[in-house]
């Protein structure tokens, strides 16, 4: 029987009928969210949370508050980061995304994301030079100049962890590993830590990071961070976490149909990362120009108006190609696609491989989204060209081709972990626990 005295109210309430189990699963975090919300003083909210954890331990069941952080460098860190929030929810856990830049200066998170924005899209070949001399600097015997600067936001974040309670915190980004990394330094994180890579390769300065596990996306991978410098019993194959929507079985025809698509029609999809980047034009045109009638191309350009204005002017007279800006149903096209086409991002990649679909790697921005493509084509799992008219070729021959689609979706499976994100809350659930 449930016996229920709540912080600043006098009256006790008797719930015989509720096992303390089910409030757990289910009435617990309900009540949090409300009662937090009408609580006014502080002290008051603690009481509700040391109450709960009364209730957990008694039980042999841990909720956990997990801190996610990000930077918002891209859209593919934030996306990890709110698949495994959604994961964490989905097992009763409550989480949080943060924007570890939005800790400093008012417009710091705009600074660092702007720039990289800026670097990647204008002059690409400067973030290939940046990324090798990561490379470079990585073989001192000191911190470099990241560690420095992430390590400013050290204190401003030991004090958010401290004021909200959390119970772990997780990093889907370098940035905030390097802060975590000076806290533990300085003794001011007590909880576990956890970093995702969310690339498939070793980035510069993993290796002078200090989290108490981190998670990569693939087995064959561990040798290489561990080579860089990161204890191979820390290394963890989990994999990169994608929302579930990528894994859920789905009929293409029914997928069309609510997206407003023909049903029986060959369809391409073209992607250019959340931010519109690549030479995605240049690709839809040699690629429009090669399809037969009634064949179909979906392009999404993600944030980038300016794109989706320019491609929309381009082929507004052709009614088989399909415009699309921002969208929160990539899985849904991803599952109404014969072929995709997208640029070797992390998460973008993962997502495609956990969905299954036929895979043509376009242009990468030079340094990790490189190794993420070789690594990709080197076990079958896309394939790639060396121009947009190789890859328009690529893509088209890849569609009439049934066998290998069959093995590629095959290596795909083999070399996918489509419920990344249970492992790493199950992974959290024992460190809290411990």
């Amino acid at each position: 029987m449930l016996r229920l005295r709540l912080p600043g109210i006098s009256a006790a309430y008797h719930f015989p009928f509720i096992s303390d189990t089910f409030l757990l699963l289910w009435i617990a975090p309900k009540i949090t969210a409300f009662y937090t919300r009408v609580c006014l003083k502080a002290n008051h909210r603690n009481s509700v949370i040391l109450f709960l954890a009364e209730i957990q331990q008694k039980n042999g069941v841990f909720l956990m508050k997990v801190l996610i952080l990000s930077c918002n460098t891209g859209g593919g860190h934030n996306a990890a980061a709110f698949a495994l929030k959604e994961s964490l929810e989905f097992h009763h856990h409550e989480a949080e995304v943060l924007d570890l830049m939005r800790l400093g200066r008012k417009h710091t998170s705009a600074l660092v994301g702007g720039a990289y924005v800026k670097l990647v899209s204008v002059f690409p070949a400067g973030f290939g030079a940046l990324y090798q001399l990561g490379e470079l600097v990585r073989k001192f015997p000191w911190k470099s100049p990241v560690y420095y600067a992430n390590a400013r936001l050290g204190n401003a974040l030991a004090d958010y962890i401290d004021q909200n309670h959390f119970n772990a915190v997780v990093t889907t980004h370098l940035y905030p590993a390097e802060t975590l990394t000076w806290m533990k330094q300085k003794g001011r994180l007590t909880i576990p830590c956890v970093a995702v890579a969310t690339d498939y390769a070793c980035i510069p300065f993993w290796e002078e990071t200090n989290c108490d596990y981190y998670v990569v996306p693939h087995k064959d991978l561990i040798p290489e961070f561990a080579s860089c410098g990161i204890p191979e019993e820390k290394l963890l194959p989990l994999g990169i976490p994608v929302r579930p929507a990528f894994a859920r079985p789905a009929s293409k025809e029914d997928v069309r149909r609510h997206l407003g698509l023909p049903e029986d029609a060959p369809l391409f999809l073209v992607m250019s990362g959340s931010m519109g980047f690549g030479k995605v034009h240049l690709l839809a045109h040699e690629l429009v120009s090669r399809l037969k009638s009634g064949e179909q191309v979906v392009i999404i350009c993600g944030n980038n108006k300016k794109r989706a204005r320019s491609l929309r002017l381009q082929f507004h007279k052709n009614s088989n190609v399909h415009v699309v800006g921002f969208t929160r149903h990539v899985a849904e096209y991803m599952a109404a696609a014969d072929v995709l086409f997208t640029k070797p991002g992390g998460l973008s990649s993962t997502e495609a491989i956990v969905r299954r679909v036929p895979l043509i790697h376009t242009d990468p921005i030079p340094g990790c989204e490189t190794k993420n493509r070789a690594f990709f084509v080197s076990r079958g799992m896309s394939v790639t060209g060396t121009h947009q008219k190789e890859l328009a070729d690529a893509g088209i021959s890849l569609a009439k081709d049934d066998a290998r689609q069959i093995a590629m979706r095959d290596a795909q499976r083999e070399n996918s972990h489509p419920q990344a994100g249970t492992a790493i809350t199950h992974l959290l659930e024992k460190l809290v626990s411990e």
